[in-house]
C-alpha cells in the first residue's frame, strides 16, 4: 500500500468522523432552544419586527454546525465534490438511522423500575420520566424530513459553489473557498 494512499484515507476518515458526529450531535441537540443573550450575560434584545418583540433564541445546534460546514469544505479541499457527496449522503443515512432508533425506543414499553426510581423530580414533585424521554426526544421526529432535506440540498449547493469558485481561482485565495 502506497504510504501517501494510507495516509490519505486516514485523514479522510478523521474528517469525516469530525464531520458525521457534530451532524448528528446537532441535529440531536437542536431542539434545545437557548437564548443568546442570556448566555452572554445580555439583557434581551427586544427588537421590534412586524409588531414583535424579538429576541435572539437560538437551537443548540448552532453550536455545532459550523464545525459540521468547516469539515465539509475541508473535505472539498482535499478530495473534491465526490468526496462531500459521500459523507454528506453518509450523514444523512446515519441521521436518519438515529432518528429511527430514538422512535422505536420512544415507543418501548418503559421498565417499572425505571419510572419507579425516577418518579420525582430533585424537589420531590411527581415526575414521568417516560414521558419526558419521548417530548424531549421525540421533538426532533417532527422535523427530521425537512431538516435533512436542507441539510443535503445546502449540502450540494455548498460543493457546486465551492468548485465554481475553485474552477475561477485555481490553488489561489483558499480563504475565500473557506469562507
Amino acid at each position: 500500500m502506497n504510504p501517501h494512499s494510507a495516509k490519505r484515507q486516514r485523514l479522510f476518515a478523521a474528517l469525516s468522523a469530525v464531520f458525521l458526529t457534530n451532524a448528528i450531535i446537532a441535529e440531536v441537540i437542536g431542539v434545545k432552544i437557548f437564548s443568546a443573550e442570556e448566555a452572554l450575560g445580555l439583557p434581551p434584545a427586544q427588537l421590534p419586527i412586524f409588531g414583535y418583540s424579538m429576541d435572539f433564541n437560538l437551537t443548540a445546534g448552532v453550536l455545532l454546525w459550523p464545525f459540521v460546514f468547516i469539515t465539509s469544505d475541508l473535505i472539498n479541499e482535499y478530495f473534491g465534490k465526490s468526496g462531500v457527496k459521500i459523507i454528506s449522503c453518509l450523514a444523512a443515512g446515519c441521521i436518519a438511522y438515529a432518528f429511527l432508533m430514538i422512535f422505536i425506543s420512544i415507543r418501548l414499553p418503559p421498565s417499572p423500575w425505571w419510572t419507579q426510581a425516577f418518579a420525582h423530580d430533585r424537589e420531590g414533585n411527581p415526575f414521568n420520566v417516560d414521558f419526558a424521554f419521548g417530548q424531549v426526544l421525540g421533538q426532533g421526529l417532527r422535523i427530521i424530513l425537512g431538516s435533512l432535506t436542507a441539510f443535503l440540498a445546502g449540502q450540494l449547493v455548498d460543493v457546486f459553489i465551492f468548485a465554481q469558485i475553485r474552477k475561477r481561482t485555481g490553488e489561489k485565495w483558499l480563504w475565500l473557498r473557506a469562507t
